[in-house]
């Protein structure tokens, strides 16, 4: 018999992880991703260890750590003050307690290495230049249509082709772009223009009424990844990320602690991203074709899991596929075993928003109440631990 093939709409981190598992287990993949190269926004992610977990289940996990920058430590700090509260030790401690070290990364070395395994496994498996345009299913096949006219039929479709999902649509039908009223703006700063107090591996939080700032080193600590996210913004359709003036970022942080304008003012560009999202799917699956990732589930990022469900959304839904014969069945399993999880990432990612942004946090006083009730150990432990405990190789399916 011929190997199963299963079509992926998308080569992004989660296509691709899907792809990786999917070769794994003896599928034929065949990768849809719309532009003329797979490439990543230059920015940095925190993988922590339930990603990792699922990283090494895909047989890269060793070659992104000698890539990654450890994170020893998370920390909260005070938008006006700098004053400090740290979170948690992520370094020695979370590989005694979960097997894995928690990770700071450059996107594009993340996807590159999981591009690297696709084609290790299948040279000719990614076509770029194939944007996916739509979606026909008979009660034996699945058939992909791209924008110029070619057609590939296969035995799954899996859409990940992100939050603005072509795939999602044609399964679906249209639905509205939520924009959640805030902006981020990102940077990478060169580490040897700050100065040595910026350099330590710690992923920093600060915390303001309406807004917050995280920073980490990634790239061996060569750059600093800065993030700032502020409410009130106002965005009224595409494209939802765009160039932006560095001056008016410098300007919007201008009342922040010395450290923030410090890094701003070594910061060569800046990127302004709508943070957006669409509304929560009953099922990903119809037929023989499913959702994955973004396409799905878009999260704010304020949980750090973005990336990392949809790894594990990529081991799952193989592991799926290779017990079950009947493809539709397989699909409705993944939908079941990954949609309660990844709809709580959301809501988490979600809720954390009043933790970062409460209007708590104007003073030192009311910010120490706050802080320490909500940042306090079984707090945490209560928000993240059934995060980093998650298993992609033996969760039921």
């Amino acid at each position: 018999m011929s190997q199963p093939k299963i079509l992926i709409a998308g080569g992004g981190i989660g296509g691709l992880s899907a792809a990786v598992a999917l070769l794994q287990r003896g599928f034929d993949v065949e990768v849809f991703e719309q532009a003329a190269e797979l490439r990543e926004f230059g920015a940095g992610i925190q993988l922590s260890p339930n990603g990792n977990h699922a990283l090494d289940s895909l047989g890269v996990f060793e070659t992104l750590h000698r890539l990654a920058n450890p994170a020893d430590a998370k920390e909260i700090r005070l938008w006006n003050t700098g004053k400090a509260w740290p979170l948690f030790n992520l370094g020695d401690a979370a590989v005694r307690k979960y097997g894995y070290p928690y990770m700071t990364v450059f996107r594009p070395d993340l996807l590159r290495v999981l591009a690297d395994e696709v084609r290790r496994l299948k040279p000719d498996a990614v076509h770029t230049n194939a944007r996916c345009e739509d979606v026909e299913q008979t009660d034996h096949q699945v058939r992909l249509k791209l924008s110029d006219g070619r057609i590939f039929a296969g035995d799954v479709l899996v859409g990940a082709d992100g939050v603005h999902s072509k795939v999602r649509h044609a399964l679906f039908g249209q639905a509205p772009t939520l924009f959640s009223g805030m902006i981020a703006w990102r940077t990478l700063i060169p580490m040897k223009k700050l100065p040595e107090k910026f350099r330590r591996s710690v992923a920093v939080n600060w915390v303001a009424p309406g807004g917050h700032v995280v920073h980490y080193p990634i790239q061996g600590g060569s750059l600093l990844n800065w993030v700032g996210t502020l409410e009130g913004g106002q965005w009224n359709s595409p494209p939802w990320t765009a160039p932006a003036d560095i001056e008016q970022c410098r300007t919007a942080f201008a009342d922040w602690h010395e450290d923030i304008r410090e890094m701003l003012s070594h910061a060569p560009s800046v990127t302004k991203w709508a943070l957006c999202g669409k509304p929560l799917l009953d099922s990903w699956v119809k037929g023989r074709a499913t959702l994955l990732g973004d396409a799905c589930h878009a999260t704010l990022p304020f949980l750090a899991q973005g990336a990392v469900h949809s790894i594990e959304d990529g081991v799952v839904l193989a592991r799926c596929l290779e017990k079950y014969a009947d493809p539709v069945t397989a699909l409705e399993r993944f939908d079941s075993a990954r949609r309660p999880r990844t709809y709580a990432m959301v809501q988490g990612s979600a809720e954390n928003t009043s933790r970062f942004h409460n209007q708590a946090l104007a003073t030192v006083e009311t910010a120490d109440d706050f802080i320490s009730r909500e940042w306090q150990s079984d707090a945490i432990s209560e928000r993240y631990e059934w995060l980093f405990t998650y298993d992609v190789d033996t969760v039921e399916i």
